[in-house]
């Protein structure tokens, strides 16, 4: 059972707690087990809002397959300790994925976790970010970035699609997309942010016989799938399934597919498969269309 450990500081935001903590909670509910926990300095942080939250002081023991993240917090800067600071840097030595919401972000600069690495925060803070870390890439104005298993994410409200993406990249856009339902939010957000998961990208229509065709691929997109199949669980002629999707998503149903099937395999390879392992477990014969994928998705991002 992997775990999600959230490391918490004074003037916690509640929000970026609450928010992927409950991700995780209702995967759990899906099938996919996640053991919460909430570690600090002290035994008790009080929130910004006023709330105060009983944590632990001891780390429960980390394995590659856990999550460290780290909320955010309003006001001066607040230094972990060099305790807490050796333990991200560890977990992430270790294969691990170390998550920062909002100011969280000087969290993982302070372990210094962010040195050649790109980033970003919540816009108010971009720049003080470039200016205490001159050795990163700040990215501005995008929802979210990961670079070898560092995360960042602009905080707030952002917090869940973050949440919803790691679960998307883990488990699968489906799995994400019933999250999202579940907690009756979007799974869309605008701003043509490229590290967003397909899933959040494509999923902001309200065009229910897509949003069908839409779980079919989520599901089996390692898989050929035929027009026929796609037509099924529209309800629709095979003539109108490229253009009903294309009208409610912008791309097509293979489009739509080769890029879930991009983002499994830069997810694996990112945690040490080859190009010819990746491509072959999402459902490519060979590694050459998925290196043709990435150089178009290269080139495409500048």
């Amino acid at each position: 059972m992997p775990r999600v450990v959230f490391l918490l500081v004074p003037s916690v935001h509640l929000l970026e707690v609450a928010a992927p903590a409950q991700v995780f909670s209702i995967a759990t509910d899906f099938g996919h087990d996640y053991r919460l926990h909430y570690v600090s300095d002290e035994a008790e942080v009080c929130s910004v809002q006023g709330l105060s939250l009983n944590v632990d002081v001891d780390w429960p023991p980390l394995t590659a397959d856990d999550l460290v993240v780290v909320p955010g917090w309003r006001g001066p800067d607040r230094m972990i300790s060099a305790a807490n600071a050796r333990r991200l840097r560890e977990h992430h030595a270790a294969g691990g994925t170390v998550v920062s919401i909002c100011a969280g972000v000087d969290a993982l600069g302070r372990a210094g976790l962010l040195e050649g690495r790109r980033c970003t925060t919540h816009h108010a803070i971009q720049e003080e970010l470039a200016r205490t870390y001159p050795g990163t890439v700040v990215v501005r104005d995008v929802l979210f970035v990961s670079d070898d298993r560092v995360v960042t994410c602009a905080g707030v409200a952002s917090a869940t699609d973050l949440a919803l993406h790691l679960v998307s990249v883990r488990h699968g856009p489906a799995v994400a997309a019933s999250i999202a339902r579940a907690m009756v939010v979007h799974v869309g957000r605008e701003g043509g942010d490229p590290q967003l998961s397909s899933v959040l990208r494509h999923r902001s229509h309200v065009d229910e016989a897509v949003h069908r065709i839409q779980d079919l691929v989520d599901s089996r997109f390692t898989e050929r799938l035929p027009l026929r199949l796609l037509a099924e669980a529209a309800g629709c002629s095979e003539r109108t399934v490229t253009r009903l999707f294309r009208r409610a998503t912008g791309t097509t149903p293979l489009a739509y597919q080769q890029v879930l099937r991009l983002e499994r395999a830069e997810h694996l390879i990112d945690h040490g498969a080859t190009a010819d392992a990746a491509a072959r477990a999402v459902g490519f014969q060979d590694a050459r269309m998925l290196r043709t994928l990435r150089a178009r998705k290269q080139a495409e991002s500048g």
